[in-house]
């Protein structure tokens, strides 16, 4: 202690002598660096005690002290005070090393100086420090602060910063984050976090985590307001449990470093059971795991932790015995994510595994699974089962695929959102919903199952939102047992025995939905099933739209139905919807077709386009179609046949190739109020014994007749308004009866009615009036009761009968018929000038002896005086000579020749082959040019009942009638060609 003292007197006398502070040097050990082989000799110097320490001014660059940020060391001095020591690097000679290479002017780091012990006591007394000492401080000069306070630091490139940093862990960085601005800038490099994120957490993309049970993967972009991803993600993170086998180095056990490790899920779940104060959270690391059956009871995240875009792949949870995964009572908030989730039972165990599961959801139990691929080769049982009033788990973006049972299984009242999964080619149902369960699934993509897609029985509910599916074996989606789903906005198609069944009295709303492309119908509906479709786009099945059998119920509104191979609707077997506000159209085949009793309200709808008719009604049915919008079609609008019956109400029936509506063998609807216009075989085709009620009925600007009746047919038509025909009003012939009460016959190009071959109608109180030809003509056997009528303003005529017709007539009024037939007669004129392209007026008609000609052969009165002047002629009949055409490949031939007429060439004489045992009728309208040297009609021969014609090539504006259709196949039969040919 004296020494002690001397030498600190001693010290101090020799600076009071000596201006320069006294300098102790004590020359360290040579070191020679490993890349520049260069020696450095460090200076270890002590400063005055009466020195004056400047200290540096805080910059923006340094908010803390220089000295603070190299750490300079604190020495004890000889009287037991502490001195301070501040190092300095000597200025070393240049050396050349043993290989004769130029050595390094660079000297070693302070922090090896610190760290290296001294080789040589420090002399206190040594004059020669004392005399050096303002030297060595010029020399080391730029390690003490400097009065504008810069920093030796500060020149260290940013480079280099980084690299150092680089090695250092998440605490370490937050402590440099705190020594400056610099520093702050370098710690917060996205590289340097990055690293250590993928170090840590293995993710190539950010975790986001703000909120409990919610984990989303985001590109650094898409963080708000904040700069580096990394390191933001990382401390949302921070207080997760890893679990990582063989991995423990690299979490614990470090400085700078506070994250928690274990080798088996088990023991983590149990460590958080004890931890209270923070989150709950285990990130599982890729792997291949097989822990004991894991039971959830509080709100517990676990998430997946690996590298790549599919996280879930790499690691697996697996069981063979048991449940997987249970969620029960007190897992609210829970979380599993980024996993794959399986149930692998051995197939040769004989332990039933019906109740167990990958992942089970019990009571009060409201997880989050989230990211998960969850399978089950359990062939009883299914992947997911959710159970129980109170259990509502969150499922979203998951896989439920493969399984060898069924996908997910939602039953006893038990509820849960499910979005964006992936459900398919799972070998039963893909979503089984029973028992009062109601879940709501979005988005999700339920295919390729190897039986139904969603099956819902017993009572299940639930909402299917924006859902796809599409390709399972039997329908799309199953409706059984009084299920009561709602599905809305979803696509079903390609299903390869149907779209949507309903049966066994389910119900359901069908919203919204694109139903196509499936095998067979888009919707069934059956066995006392009642379901509401609504709004759904319904096309191109590979047969029906929508099949409703089997007592079949359902209200079918507001669909777009179009495009199907077999018609849109399809009503049987007693069945009875409510289809209306439909567009029903472009059909391969009928548009509505109501058979085997059927029955429905079909109010409203518009069908048009549809290849066969546009409704059927038959066998037994008996809908009620009112308020409809019936058009363009390719055969008939409203076709009722074998025994159809049913109300036709407050209709638009217009512009159809063939009739408006036909009705035939038996059938007996009731048609009231409709317009029927635009038919190019007619408007109201009854024929083949067909019935039926028409009342207050417009049928106008047909092709062909408003109303045909014929073949032991009976109809009843009452006050219908019946104009602007293109031929005749109403013509009944072969057989034909029916009677007409209170109607309004007018404007139409032929007779207002036309009564032939052996036909009995009644007439009673009917107005026919207007027509460009005669009001009433009886011919070719027929008859007729004609009781109150009032025929007037007709043009040929008010009542035309042939010979030998006896009407019954009481009480009509005849009367202002313009008669223009006698006029042209007494003018001189041949009957042909005022002619339709159908027949001759009726008049007188004869043959002509001497030119050989024969009964079928017509000649009128004044081609007697003209062109038959001086032969024998004798009287034939007063008739209406009518153009027919039998079915027996006969030819018919018009001709007009000018020359001296003998027996083998007539001429100058207009010539009418004609043939009154018909079969069918070939009739064209007014405008056919017969003044044409010859037209020629081929026909083939046809099946008797079935008497259907195709035109080949025609006249301007020919027309044909009595098209029909097979009533065993229900579709045309194959037509003869009928050649028309003109010269």
């Amino acid at each position: 202690m004296a020494h002690q003292q001397n030498a600190s007197s001693s010290g101090q006398s020799s600076q009071k002598d000596d201006p320069r502070p006294m300098r102790i040097s004590a020359r360290k050990e040579k070191r020679t660096s490993s890349t520049s082989g260069t020696s450095h000799i460090m200076v270890l110097r002590r400063r005055s005690s009466n020195a004056v320490v400047v200290e540096p001014q805080t910059v923006a660059e340094s908010p803390a002290p220089a000295g603070e940020v190299f750490g300079s060391a604190a020495t004890p001095s000889l009287d037991g005070s502490s001195c301070r020591y501040a190092l300095r690097r000597r200025r070393s000679l240049q050396q050349k090393d043993e290989e004769g290479c130029c050595a390094s002017s660079l000297a070693a780091t302070a922090d090896d100086a610190l760290m290296e012990p001294s080789k040589k006591r420090l002399k206190l007394d040594s004059p020669g420090e004392a005399r050096n000492n303002g030297a060595a401080r010029q020399s080391l000069g730029y390690w003490l602060p400097s009065s504008d306070g810069s920093c030796f630091v500060d020149t260290v490139p940013d480079e280099i910063l980084l690299k150092v940093f680089s090695f250092l862990l998440e605490g370490d960085l937050g402590h440099c984050a705190s020594v400056s601005n610099r520093f702050y800038r370098i710690s917060n490099d996205v590289g340097v976090w990055k690293a250590l994120y993928q170090s840590v957490f293995e993710y190539t993309t950010p975790l986001y985590h703000m909120v409990t049970a919610k984990f989303e993967f985001r590109e650094p972009p898409r963080w708000k307001e904040c700069p580096n991803a990394w390191k933001e993600s990382f401390k949302q993170l921070r207080h997760g449990v890893h679990v990582r086998p063989r991995r423990n180095k690299l979490y614990e056990g470090q400085k700078g470093r506070n994250l928690v490790h274990f080798d088996r899920l088990e023991t983590a779940l149990r460590f958080l059971e004890t931890r209270q104060d923070k989150e709950k959270l285990i990130f599982l690391h890729a792997g291949h795991f097989y822990p004991e059956p894991l039971v959830i009871d509080s709100a517990v995240q676990i998430v997946g932790a690996a590298p790549g875009p599919h996280v879930q792949r790499k690691i697996i949870i697996e069981q063979s015995t048991e449940t997987t995964l249970s969620f029960v009572d007190g897992a609210n908030g829970a979380y599993i994510g980024y996993c794959s989730v399986k149930f692998n039972p051995d197939k040769n165990s004989t332990v039933p595994h019906q109740l167990h599961y990958a992942i089970q959801v019990t009571e009060n139990a409201t997880p989050v699974i989230d990211h998960c691929s969850i399978t089950s080769t359990s062939i009883v049982g299914a992947a997911v089962c959710v159970k129980k009033q109170t259990a509502n788990p969150k499922m979203k973006h998951c896989s439920i695929c493969d399984c060898e049972n069924v996908g997910i299984y939602i039953t006893d009242s038990a509820q849960g959102i499910y979005e964006d999964c992936e459900i398919a080619r799972n070998n039963l149902a893909g979503v089984w919903v029973k028992n009062f369960a109601n879940p709501v699934f979005r988005r999700c993509h339920i295919h390729h199952g190897r039986d139904v897609g969603v099956f819902t029985f017993e009572h299940g509910m639930g909402y299917f939102d924006r859902c796809n599916i599409h390709d399972n074996r039997i329908s799309g989606i199953e409706v059984k047992n009084h299920a009561n789903p709602t599905v809305a906005r979803c696509e079903v198609h390609h299903g390869l025995t149907g779209g949507i069944y309903v049966h066994e009295k389910g119900r359901g709303q069908f919203v919204d939905n694109r139903i196509y492309s499936n095998a067979f119908a888009g919707i069934w509906i059956t066995s006392h099933s009642d379901p509401t479709i609504r709004k759904n786009e319904i096309y191109t099945g590979q047969q029906g739209g929508v099949y409703i059998f089997g007592e079949g119920r359902g209200l079918i509104e507001s669909n777009n139905i179009y495009g199907n191979a077999l018609a849109g609707i399809q009503i049987r077997t007693g069945s009875d919807p409510i289809v209306r506000l439909n567009k029903i159209h472009s059909g391969l085949h009928g548009g509505v077709y109501v058979h085997e009793k059927g029955k429905g309200l079909i109010e409203e709808n518009e069908v048009y386009g549809n290849t066969l008719a546009g409704i059927w009604v038959t066998t037994g049915s008996s809908p009620i179609l009112r308020r409809n919008r019936i058009h363009s079609g390719k055969q008939v609008g409203v076709y009722f046949y074998d025994n159809g019956h049913g109300l036709l109400e407050d209709n638009d029936i217009f512009n159809h190739l063939y009739s408006g509506v036909q009705i035939r063998t038996g059938s007996n609807p009731k048609i009231v109020r409709n317009k029927i216009w635009g038919g190019q075989n007619g408007g109201v085709l009854v024929y083949n014994g067909g019935l039926g009620v028409l009342e207050d009925n417009e049928i106008f600007d047909n092709a062909m007749a408003g109303v045909w009746i014929k073949t032991d047919s009976h109809p009843v038509l009452r006050r219908n308004k019946i104009y602007d025909g293109r031929d005749g009003g109403v013509c009944i012939f072969n057989k034909g009866k029916g009677l007409l009460e209170e109607n309004d016959i007018y404007r139409n190009a032929q007779a207002g009615v036309l009564i032939s071959t052996e036909s009995n109608p009644t007439l009673r109180r009917n107005r026919i009036f207007e027509g460009r030809a005669a009001g009433v003509e009886i011919t070719n056997g027929a008859s007729a009761t004609l009781d109150g009528n009032m025929i007037f303003h007709n043009n040929f005529g008010g009542l035309c009968m042939a010979t030998d017709v006896k009407p019954t007539l009481r009480d009509n009024k005849i009367y202002d018929n313009r008669n223009a037939v006698d006029r042209a007669v007494s003018k001189g004129q041949c009957l042909f000038k005022i002619s339709s392209c159908t027949s001759f007026p009726m008049h007188d008609f004869y043959r002509c002896v001497t030119c050989n000609t024969t009964d079928r052969n017509a000649i009128c009165i004044n081609c007697i005086k003209v062109c038959h002047s001086g032969h024998d002629v004798e009287f034939v009949r007063h008739d209406r000579c009518v153009l027919f055409l039998m079915q027996k490949g006969i030819t018919e031939t018009v001709t007009r020749k000018s020359g001296n007429p003998n027996l083998d060439s007539p001429t100058r004489t207009p010539s009418f082959e004609m043939n009154l045992d018909y079969d069918f009728e070939i009739n064209p309208i007014p405008d056919f040019e017969t003044n044409s040297d010859q037209a020629k009609f081929h026909s083939q021969p046809t099946p008797k009942s079935i008497p259907i014609l195709t035109l080949i090539s025609r006249p301007r504006n020919f027309e044909y009638t009595d098209f029909e259709i097979n009533p065993v196949l229900e579709q045309p039969y194959s037509v003869p060609d009928i050649d028309i040919c003109s010269n």
